[in-house]
């Protein structure tokens, strides 16, 4: 091959690695600014309130099919399997305190407390708190808890 071929090869993959690393940071950078929670999208409004909607239940779907456990959700709630918790889990992938629930700003948000597994809404990974809508599905472990109103 000619030195100009390789050098064109050579300089072509550098671009691309660039790129690469240009998208990945940009999609982090989206990630991380949409779960924010007090972070709004253009346009869109609402009053806030210092009190949670009246969306105020919780249902437990253990993964071994035994019936659903509903829960009325207070100001905050702690999600694991510890005996304090106010949502107890029997599932050995949940830490003892796994994540907790609370309100605020008129709506019921989730945090991760560090647990091993990670805590899940609608399937993407927590690293922040979030805010969750009724119909919204968190998992702790291999446990799911579903909002409702």
């Amino acid at each position: 091959m000619t030195p100009f071929a390789l050098s064109a090869i050579k300089y072509g993959l550098l671009i691309l690695v660039y790129l690469f690393i240009w998208r990945a940071l940009k999609r982090v950078v989206s990630d991380v600014r949409t779960q924010s929670p007090g972070r709004r999208k253009k346009g869109e409004r609402g009053v806030e309130s210092t009190t949670p909607q009246t969306a105020s239940i919780v249902v437990v779907h253990e993964p071994d099919g035994a019936k659903p456990r509903t829960f009325k959700l207070a100001a905050s709630m702690l999600v694991g399997r510890a005996p304090e918790c106010d949502i107890k889990v029997d599932d050995t992938y949940a830490s003892q305190q796994h994540a907790r629930l609370f309100g605020r700003q008129g709506g019921w948000y989730v945090e991760d407390l560090g647990s091993t597994n990670g805590t899940f809404v609608n399937e993407q990974r927590l690293a922040a708190p979030a805010l969750v809508q009724p119909g919204d599905k968190i998992r702790v472990g291999t446990t799911t808890l579903e909002l409702k109103r």
